[in-house]
């Protein structure tokens, strides 16, 4: 087992890197590994991991819908109307119905069963979708109009509104249509009945259990303060979340993965801070359960089913997306503010299928329902066409489409690599520059590009201030560069071209007296720089 793991862990990431370097998303090469480490190639995979391989997705699930939910915008939810409830619910219903009409005439299935297929197919995925919807609002990417948000919600909502007429239909076709549920007080109701009972109360308690877990956090964390760091912070969170998930597989009464996404969104309302640091502790989760949901996911892919129904499920798949789900999409988005760019974005955006395909997939041919084989196929298909072409797509086609505006620091974490600039010359204020440059970087996890231009030849000196930083950022990974040229002029390019956050520059005053003057470098960088200068003078930090 432990082998298995290493196995996942290791090639896993290292393959999605190489993916990733192929300008590939990450997850196609983690779900290769998955097929080749799967028992359809290699079988190197512990039967004891793949038999808890259902729990681990769970689990990564989790991670990436509190990761959504803490990534939630109210103000743009609350601007958008009814566009994310409508795309919560408009597009999976026609993809669903367009793919059963499908199938009946491809595969002559009767109308349950094409439904079934139907459901299991116009499932959307939190892995592929929420990484991608944070990634723009981290660009600040359709943000002005809250279309990622919009998005992340409607996901959320069409899976609930699908894993619950999949269960209804599952019960069905196993049951027969005279199964029925006895309510309080003698009332009987068929399956059928009893649908949009559930689906409100799935919504409902899956938003009230959300918001009382978000106040039980902020409770334990922020008020009583059971916890000293941002990690015990995170295991506190996570095991909360991972609660609603097996409360709701034991009694659904509610969306389990709904309260989790809910938890993290009225954290935000709740205590901004404690959001802030869960929602660092929670991109580190993701990086390890990512490697094995996608693994896991590409181990669970059944190949030798796709020879058959390859070009049919192509066909099929085609008619959902390209009709069905399009359909749904200009319903969702008509009488909204979105203009025709911004809906054809919906495409890339809101297409890919892999974690509840992954899931629920072979239940009906474990259930003994006629054409599971099938079905189990294409949603096997819908997996390897989608996925890769979702996380691809999206990135790809979000700048072509949407328009940027301001990021929003307070609901996701900015993706930006900080690099500072130290500007150091070869008299003793360079040590205190570097120093300055150090702490600032170490703060942040960040880079120092340590920058001299060359004034006069003065090998000696220039060798000691390489030395100097060599002790000064030992821990801290940076460049030395040296250049020639004006001073003032080379800093601003240099500081330009590397996109520094900051430029660290020491300040020299001319007159002892003088304690508002600055030296003539410094002076014209501060009077002609777009960057934010620290200046720092004799251990004194003036920004």
């Amino acid at each position: 087992m432990l082998e298995s793991i290493l196995w996942i862990l290791l090639m896993g990431f290292f393959t999605g890197q190489i993916a990733r370097r192929l300008q590939a998303p990450a997850l196609v090469g983690m779900v290769l590994v998955g097929i080749i480490l799967g028992p359809q190639v290699a079988d190197a995979i512990s039967p004891n991991v793949l038999a808890a391989s259902s729990a681990l997705r769970a689990i990564a699930v989790m991670v990436i819908l509190m990761k959504a939910g803490l990534g939630l915008d109210r103000e743009k939810l609350i601007q958008q109307g009814t566009v994310a409830l409508r795309l919560g619910f408009l597009p999976a219903t026609c993809e669903a119905l367009l793919i059963a009409l499908a199938a009946m005439w491809i595969f002559k299935f009767d109308f349950p069963t094409g439904l079934l297929l139907g459901c299991i197919i116009g499932a959307e995925s939190p892995a592929v979708i929420v990484p991608g919807m944070l990634r723009l609002k981290s660009l600040g990417w359709g943000v002005t109009k809250g279309i990622p948000d919009a998005i992340l919600t409607g996901s959320a909502l069409s899976d609930v509104l699908l894993l619950l007429v999949f269960s209804l239909l599952l019960s069905f076709l196993v049951q027969g249509a005279t199964s029925a549920v006895t309510l309080p007080f003698g009332f009987s109701l068929s399956v059928v009945q009893l649908l949009p009972i559930q689906i409100v109360c799935q919504i409902v308690f899956g938003v009230v259990l959300g918001f009382v877990t978000a106040r039980l956090v902020v409770l334990l964390l922020a008020k009583q303060n059971w916890t000293q760091n941002a990690v015990q912070d995170t295991l506190v969170a996570a095991s909360l979340a991972l609660l609603l998930v097996v409360v709701a597989e034991k009694s659904p009464f509610f969306s389990g993965y709904l309260a989790v996404m809910a938890t993290g969104f009225f954290l935000i309302e709740l205590d901004a801070p404690l959001a802030r640091r869960l929602r660092s502790g929670f991109d580190s989760l993701w990086t390890v359960a990512e490697i094995f949901l996608f693994v896991l996911l590409g181990a669970s892919i059944q190949l030798q089913v796709l020879e058959k129904t390859l070009l049919p499920g192509l066909v099929i798949l085609a008619i959902g997306t390209l009709i069905g789900r399009a359909l749904g999409w200009y319903l969702s988005t008509l009488g909204s503010n979105w203009n025709w760019r911004e809906r054809l974005f919906l495409l890339p955006g809101n297409s890919a299928k892999a974690t509840v395909q992954a899931a629920i997939g072979a239940i009906p041919l474990t259930q003994g329902i006629q054409g599971g084989e099938t079905i189990l196929a294409i949603a096997a298909l819908s997996i390897l066409v989608t996925a890769p072409l979702g996380a691809w797509a999206i990135p790809t086609f979000a700048p072509k489409l949407l328009e940027r505006g301001e990021v929003d620091p307070t609901k996701v974490a900015i993706a930006r690599r900080l690099v500072l600039l130290a500007a150091v010359d070869t008299s003793p204020l360079a040590s205190q520059v570097l120093a300055k440059a150090a702490d600032l970087a170490r703060r942040s996890d960040g880079e120092v590009i340590v920058l001299h231009v060359i004034r006069t030849n003065d090998p000696r000196g220039v060798e000691n201030l390489r030395e100097q930083s060599q002790r000064l950022l030992a821990d801290i990974r940076h460049k030395f560069i040296t250049i020639t040229g004006s001073v003032p002029e080379e800093i601003i390019r240099v500081a330009q071209e590397y996109r520094v956050a900051d430029i660290v520059i020491g300040k020299r005053g001319h007159q002892p007296w003088d304690e508002v003057l600055v030296g003539s470098v410094s002076q014209a960088v501060l009077e002609s720089s777009p960057i934010p200068v620290i200046l720092v003078e004799d251990g004194r930090i003036r920004k």
